[in-house]
């Protein structure tokens, strides 16, 4: 697995433009602090309300996700459900503006049912690209793009490289 990214950094390493008066270090440590206390942390709670906004607008939302920051809660507390040992980490960013877009990888257990599929007990290691946007150091609107292909292939419930 590859470590974290550091703060600051684009994918060449460098940190980037500044245009609107939010730093990149601003960006990449709400991202990586959404990543490590909200889903890793398992804090859809203190966390949660903190980082993200109440009217909180994901922009691909997943089957049966409800509307703002409720709705991001209980689709996170489906995937723990799901993925009881699941772990996101965070492995390249670019920041314009106010805007990050981050490319994840995510592992865990099947261990519980998800989005209609029961527990496979199989692990999986899947990719996400979101991009976010902040606003006064709050996330506001995301877009997620997930290898729901991929992760269905491992869990053996599509053929695939993967077996199944």
């Amino acid at each position: 697995m590859t470590a974290p990214i550091p703060a600051g950094t684009t994918s060449a390493g460098t940190a980037s433009a500044r245009t609107t008066g939010v730093r990149t270090t601003d960006l990449v440590g709400l991202a990586q602090r959404f990543a490590d206390e909200v889903i890793n942390g398992r804090d859809l709670d203190v966390a949660l309300r903190e980082i993200v906004v109440e009217d909180f607008v994901e922009q691909n939302p997943l089957p049966g996700q409800g509307p703002g920051r409720a709705g991001l809660a209980g689709v996170l507390a489906g995937m723990f459900a799901g993925f009881p040992d699941l772990h996101w980490m965070l492995q390249d960013t670019l920041v314009q503006d106010d805007r990050i877009m981050t490319l994840s990888t995510w592992t865990g257990t099947h261990l519980g049912e998800f989005v209609g599929f029961p527990a496979t007990g199989r692990s999986v290691s899947v990719e996400a690209w979101t991009v976010d946007r902040y606003r006064d150091g709050q996330l506001v609107e995301s877009r997620i793009i997930m290898d729901i292909a991929g992760m269905l292939g491992q869990l053996g419930l599509i053929p695939g490289p993967y077996g199944g």
